[in-house]
């Protein structure tokens, strides 16, 4: 579940590790972007997400969205756990700090400062540079595939982010499916190749770890799993958006085609 469309990294990966799952997509793209909301309605927005999911008996909820992670997941695990295991995605600061600095970890406005990312960056990195870079607006053109407005974003905050910057964590969900346009912005030419740290990997096979499934799809041929899309409660079919994304081209595939 997602605010929106920033779901698909995470669904991908599951996609590419188990090819044989069956995925439920549930978002709420009316009333993205979450970021700028108070907690308590971010809390409301995604329990309506999680709710839709959960009707479908889902072996595990991944909350593929930072900003509902940072807020939801005490109310998110009160409610649906421990029939629902939850598991939520945490920015890779801990990876992105073994390798060193220094850092820019790119978030929207409402993480980026927050008690939830301090903690984790003093936790993960400390000892190492590190510099939160909000980026307004990103998201938001992400999910409309606003490819001025993604331009326009992603150029204001690598003018945010110091010239040494050596590795840019992916803080929003969103980000991961315009990384290369990221990593295009930031990188120097007369500087090693910038290192990405996005979620969606680690947070697919997390879900698997603690389903107890064999991240790897089994031998020989595997049937495709379905594709379940439900937004805002309501099923329906993958948002031709997503198919501008290499991520929501595989999953189109195996979309249902009823709405």
């Amino acid at each position: 579940m997602d605010s929106g469309i920033g779901l698909l990294p995470t669904a991908a990966a599951m996609r590419r590790l188990r090819p044989d799952a069956d995925l439920v997509l549930s978002s709420d793209p009316a009333t993205m972007p979450w970021g700028p909301r108070t907690p308590e309605n971010v809390t409301e927005l995604a329990l309506g997400c999680a709710r839709a999911a959960a009707a479908h008996r889902p072996d595990a909820l991944i909350v593929a969205c930072n900003t509902a992670s940072v807020h939801s997941l005490p109310a998110l695990r009160a409610e649906l756990e421990p029939g629902l295991p939850i598991v939520g995605t945490v920015p890779a600061i801990k990876p992105a700090a073994a390798g060193g600095g220094p850092i820019a970890i790119w978030a929207t406005p409402a993480t980026t400062g927050s008690r939830y990312q301090r903690g984790l960056i003093r936790d993960f990195a400390d000892g190492v540079e590190v510099t939160e870079v909000p980026c307004p607006g990103l998201a938001d053109a992400v999910q409309h595939a606003d490819d001025e407005g993604i331009d326009a974003a992603v150029a204001a905050a690598a003018a945010r982010t110091p010239r040494d910057v050596t590795t840019v964590v992916l803080g929003c969900t969103h980000y991961e499916l315009v990384a290369d346009r990221i990593r295009t912005a930031v990188q120097r030419p007369d500087a090693p190749p910038i290192v990405l740290h996005g979620s969606a990997g680690a947070v697919a096979a997390q879900a698997l770890r603690r389903i107890g499934a064999d991240p790897f799809p089994p031998d020989g041929p595997v049937a495709p799993g379905g594709l379940t899309v439900i937004l805002s409660g309501d099923e329906a079919t993958l948002p031709e958006v997503a198919l501008t994304y290499a991520e929501g081209v595989l999953l189109a595939p195996v979309a249902p085609t009823r709405a």
